[in-house]
């Protein structure tokens, strides 16, 4: 049996591994050396990441080894958007069973939140047309919450028939991105969600608020941190619980982030917001990084960091969730949420899409 040898240096090598399948253990390997040259040993699929975080032999857990650290939320919330967001712009329709089963591995992972479906136009959104197919198909375990997008009344009313207990709206701070995207202006838009929200309110289904665009457009270029907020205070006035703030280009720097919720945070308290951020200049940790120590303790993230947008020229992934979770257990903050079931997750819809993770921790952990 061939060893294998770490290929980070110091004290953060990568276990070169491959994953025998989604519910089995790891294969031992002939111990090895890293170039540092302490010895490695795999024994099973807990130890899949110790060495990564410089522990003995055991399942990783830097959030009880270090206390967090000071300025930052002691738990932090994850969105799981993939099912969602990172599946609308995949060009191959995924078949709807594999969706079901994709959400129903991704609920075994402890996540709090997962974003099933669009209740959007099938002309538009094909990937969404089975959207009460998947509602109805899905296993909901308690603890879990399972919204759903809905761009107006009609798609509300559509995604409550099919079983909805809680909803999102989709709005933009850029006026040429609100009419790529839902064929409005801001200001319409606003008035739909309203709509959206009163329905709601009657049922008592929580309504959250995307405000896209909010570091950047792909048509506009920068967008105004003044505007970003102008939006987000709108629809938490009207009833959404939660603004979930999105760089939907990815374009954003932590100095860009910290300026956009200095502007956010004198109307809307922090624990009334969340980031959403793409990964397409390699800043997406940073910027959440920042939004922590901001007060932020939400963060939506897709598993494999699936997705893009469609209506965003050159918009890459979301953050990956597998990246996103290591940080935060380096950083000592409780998500509840097992990284490893979500990298089997992510495993299984990776093949399922004949793709590559875009998953750096997933990767180094599972690389042939």
């Amino acid at each position: 049996m061939e060893g294998f040898v770490c290929t980070r240096p110091l004290r953060y090598p990568v276990l070169n591994v491959r994953m025998a399948g989604a519910d089995s253990s790891l294969q031992t390997q002939q111990p090895a050396q890293c170039i540092t040259g302490t010895p490695c040993t795999i024994i099973a699929r807990d130890v899949l990441l110790a060495h990564a975080y410089d522990e003995p032999v055991g399942k990783p857990s830097p959030s009880v080894e270090s206390p967090p650290l000071s300025g930052l939320p002691q738990c932090v919330k994850v969105v799981e958007v993939g099912p969602r967001d990172g599946l609308q712009n995949e060009k191959i329709i995924v078949p709807t069973d594999i969706k079901i089963e994709f959400i129903n591995q991704l609920s075994q992972s402890g996540l709090p939140a997962i974003e099933v479906t669009s209740f959007v136009s099938s002309r538009w959104v094909p990937q969404m047309a089975d959207h009460t197919e998947v509602m109805k198909g899905i296993r909901r375990l308690p603890g879990v919450r399972y919204p759903v997008l809905t761009p107006n009344l009609q798609g509300f009313h559509r995604a409550v028939a099919a079983g909805a207990t809680e909803v999102s709206v989709f709005g933009a701070a850029s006026e040429t991105f609100s009419q790529k995207n839902i064929n409005c202006s801001i200001e319409e838009s606003l008035g739909r969600f309203e709509e959206v929200v009163r329905a709601a309110q009657r049922l008592s289904i929580p309504v959250r608020g995307y405000v896209s665009c909010a570091l950047g457009c792909p048509y506009e270029g920068s967008v105004l941190p003044q505007k970003v907020t102008e939006v987000s205070k709108r629809l938490y006035a009207m009833g959404c619980y939660q603004i979930s703030l999105g760089d939907t280009t990815g374009v954003g720097t932590p100095g860009s982030m910290r300026r956009m919720l200095e502007s956010i945070e004198k109307e809307i308290p922090p624990g009334a917001l969340a980031v959403h951020c793409h990964d397409t200049y390699g800043q997406a940790l940073a910027n959440i990084l920042t939004a922590l120590q901001m007060g932020v303790s939400v963060v939506d993230a897709a598993v494999s960091g699936l997705g893009g947008c469609p209506y965003a020229p050159g918009a890459s992934s979301n953050v990956a969730t597998e990246d996103l979770l290591y940080m935060l257990e380096g950083l000592g903050l409780h998500t509840g949420v097992d990284l490893h079931k979500v990298m089997q997750a992510g495993d299984f819809i990776c093949k399922a899409l004949n793709k590559t993770t875009n998953s750096k921790v997933a990767r180094a952990a599972f690389q042939p």
